[in-house]
């Protein structure tokens, strides 16, 4: 009698690599992510140690965001072997990945806009802003106060 196992789970042989190749494959990511975070440290550095006018530093750190993602797609490209997947299983992973970041995003932009109507028209918070932004007056020291 032959039994044969037949599956129907669709599976992609991955191809095995030689030692020199897969080493190879190790010291390209290693660099790429090396220079990547060597960047991100330069852009930060660059941006705390001089005095940029508020636009360059939104767009500098812009770019650190940039690079950041960028390095996280490749580390999930490599270190969890999402490149070597057919396209529905990435789709599958990136897609609600995306989908948590742009909640994120969304929910702190809405804090900070409950932030601003709550400074705006709730009337304790608008005198304490007046108060923490008042100029600090000199102490009067001609004037002594004593107890009775």
């Amino acid at each position: 009698m032959d039994h044969q196992n037949i599956s129907s789970e669709v599976t992609i042989p991955h191809h095995q690599h030689s030692d020199e190749e897969f080493r190879g494959r190790i010291r390209k990511t290693t660099i790429i992510l090396s220079v990547i975070t060597i960047i991100e440290l330069g852009l930060g550095l660059l941006m705390y140690a001089t005095n940029f006018p508020d636009w360059a530093d939104m767009f500098i750190k812009g770019v650190i965001v940039i690079l950041t993602l960028a390095k996280a797609f490749y580390i999930v490209s490599i270190f969890m072997h999402l490149g070597d997947e057919i396209r529905n299983m990435i789709m599958t992973i990136a897609v609600p990945l995306l989908l948590f970041v742009w909640f994120i995003a969304a929910f702190l932009w809405d804090g900070n806009e409950y932030k601003k109507l709550r400074n705006r028209y709730d009337k304790t918070k608008q005198e304490e802003l007046i108060r923490m932004n008042a100029p600090i007056k000199a102490a009067d020291t001609t004037t002594r106060h004593t107890l009775d």
